[in-house]
């Protein structure tokens, strides 16, 4: 894999097309040493940004949260993300853009550090192996919580966010397994690494935690959309780990996760089933038809 910083091509950068080489950040930059950093992940097919505008909206509800404004109005956010794709020719990938505090300022205090964002695409396939996205893949479960709603933007896509999720996933590498379930403040499951999480019982009926802690995935919502066009019933509520053991069905949702069934978490074994297929195969037909619509 060529690294990141490596790489050939344009990056869309304080709203000019920069050689992907020169744009440079800071080691002083306050969104390094403080995390005062919002980002998105979104998924581009066939030429075409699937929801951007949502994602959009999140970037900017998300900076408004760390209490910073992004110096471009939405639309030229959106325009800007559709020029670099088209610019570096993206046909299928993924597409990051981030905004962060400078380095104008270096203490706990930012009131008066410049605004920077940078919008980033590249060719990119499957976030899991695909052989796993058939077989299913395995989790852990993470000794790291999701913090309780007060203690942090929970609802937002803020780089600190996702320190756990590093630790908590490099754990689950380490053990042999794909990645980690990552219960709540509560003991309560919450989500993945990345990705929410879904389960189906016996009854053929969809249960899912509710995003009281974690993010409300654009992907958890579109699915749950699916599901219920199809007469699945969705259950949005508190799921105790105990009850792991009566589900027959188990996957995740996530822009990069895409629908991905999950065969194990820990010692409880899920079937990858007709119904998590089918959402798979709506979700793939949703999603490479939006360039016409």
């Amino acid at each position: 894999m060529i690294p990141y910083d490596k790489r050939s091509g344009k990056i869309w950068y304080n709203g000019e097309l920069v050689d992907w080489s020169d744009v440079k950040v800071h080691v002083l930059s306050h969104g390094l040493h403080y995390a005062s950093c919002v980002f998105e992940g979104e998924r581009v097919y066939d030429g075409s940004i699937f929801k951007l505008e949502e994602h959009t909206s999140r970037l900017f509800h998300s900076a408004r949260r760390m209490g910073f404004e992004i110096p471009y109005s939405e639309e030229e956010i959106n325009v800007a993300s559709k020029k670099i794709i088209a610019t570096q020719k993206v046909e299928n990938g993924y597409v990051r853009p981030v905004a962060w505090r400078g380095s104008e300022m270096m203490a706990i205090s930012a009131q008066q550090t410049k605004i920077h964002v940078a919008i980033a695409t590249w060719e990119w396939g499957s976030y899991f192996d695909p052989k796993l996205k058939i077989e299913g893949i395995k989790l852990n479960i993470s000794n790291w919580r999701r913090p309780a709603p007060n203690t942090i933007p929970w609802d937002t896509k803020a780089s600190g966010l996702y320190m756990i999720c590093t630790l908590s996933k490099h754990e689950a590498e380490k053990q042999g397994y794909t990645d980690s379930l990552m219960l709540d403040h509560e003991g309560n499951v919450a989500e993945a690494t990345g990705a929410n999480i879904f389960f189906k019982d016996k009854n053929g009926e969809l249960h899912t935690p509710i995003p009281d802690s974690f993010l409300d995935g654009i992907t958890r919502r579109t699915v749950i959309d699916i599901a219920r066009l199809k007469n699945i019933k969705v259950h949005e509520r508190k799921i105790n780990p105990n009850e792991l053991s009566e589900f027959v069905g188990c996957f995740l949702t996530g822009t990069a996760a895409e629908v991905t069934p999950v065969s194990c978490i820990a010692e409880h074994q899920f079937k990858v089933c007709e119904m998590i297929i089918d959402l798979n195969e709506s979700y793939q037909n949703l999603v490479k038809k939006k360039k016409a619509a």
